[in-house]
């Protein structure tokens, strides 16, 4: 009980230092109650419908919403179309579902022209695809507006990667008024969805290890991927789960692997390279299932306040791939 106090205080502490240093826009919950009052159920219906059968959308949307929120907070920066910007960053190139977020945009158009922007229904989607699929529900304040640049360069810059050391990591969530906790928690996000060779190849083909492999991955781990998934350093195009055996379940079982020396990335072995990140990890591993989703939520909602635009900045895009004319 006094360690799940500890970690609540860690979180509601730097939550606050984050929330008064990233950004004093007002968010608020059910904010088109009165000028889109079915905008919401839309979104969440058009999920109920459409994620059963293709489940694996739950993970994509997260990461998508993931991605916005690092590059020029939360303003659906990402889904705009440009030649230079962020879709053609590298980490954005295997992101998925844009489609899904246009048909929904053009549905909520039909209802209500011009009111409900693009960064809201990409937070709402990630949160409504991820909680039907069984994982947590957490709120989400809406009255984002969309942004009207988007630039590769940034994205490639200050989007987290899978080569990352701990120290690169926690600069890149600190740049954006998050903290450990918040690192070790929406890291959790990996406990579904899947990855591709290129992210793991130069840690089984290219380390110091025995055989090329990185001395701090399993080498039993390793010499499986090599055998079986990544059999060249080359392959670009074979998928691996993240979370091996439990990819669909949003579990503590990412958090197991770290420990076991097999998370799939650099940057997941990186946490437990910290003693405090590391402490966290074995927190969430003592505590109920229950305790993780709820500072999962905490972490996801706070992100989800990055740097967002609200009142005249920005714009309602017609189309979300679009800025308008």
């Amino acid at each position: 009980m006094a360690r799940t106090t500890s970690f609540v205080g860690i979180v509601v502490v730097f939550g606050v230092l984050a929330f008064i240093g990233s950004t004093h826009a007002q968010l608020q919950i059910n904010f088109y109650a009165t000028s889109c009052p079915k905008a919401e159920q839309i979104v969440l219906n058009y999920v109920k419908e459409h994620i059963p059968n293709a489940p694996s959308l739950a993970a994509a949307f997260l990461r998508m919403h993931f991605h916005d929120c690092f590059v020029r907070g939360c303003d659906a920066s990402v889904l705009l179309n440009s030649t230079s910007g962020e879709k053609n960053a590298i980490p954005n190139r295997t992101l998925r579902g844009f489609a899904f977020i246009d048909t929904l945009k053009s549905l909520i158009e039909a209802e209500c022209p011009g009111v409900v922007s693009c960064a809201d229904i990409l937070s709402l989607v990630a949160r409504d695809s991820v909680s039907i699929t069984g994982g947590p529900f957490w709120q989400v304040p809406t009255g984002r507006r969309d942004g009207v640049i988007t630039n590769v360069t940034e994205a490639n810059n200050q989007i987290p990667g899978p080569f990352n050391n701990f120290t690169t990591l926690l600069t890149l969530f600190n740049n954006k008024g998050l903290d450990i906790t918040d690192l070790v928690l929406l890291s959790g996000a990996h406990t579904i969805g899947i990855s591709h060779c290129p992210a793991v190849s130069r840690r089984l083909y290219n380390s110091s290890g025995p055989g090329g492999i990185d001395p701090t991955m399993d080498s039993e781990y390793a010499e499986n991927l090599k055998a079986n998934k990544c059999r060249t350093p080359n392959d670009n195009t074979t998928r691996l789960e993240m979370d091996p055996g439990s990819r669909k379940s949003f579990d503590l079982s990412y958090y197991t692997l770290l420990l076991k020396r097999r998370g799939l990335f650099q940057s997941d072995a990186a946490l437990t390279t910290n003693s405090t990140s590391l402490a966290l990890i074995r927190q969430l591993l003592s505590s109920p299932p229950q305790f993780f989703f709820d500072q999962f939520a905490r972490s996801i909602e706070k992100m989800g306040r990055i740097n967002v635009k609200t009142g005249t900045e920005g714009e309602i895009r017609k189309q979300c791939a679009l800025v308008n004319s």
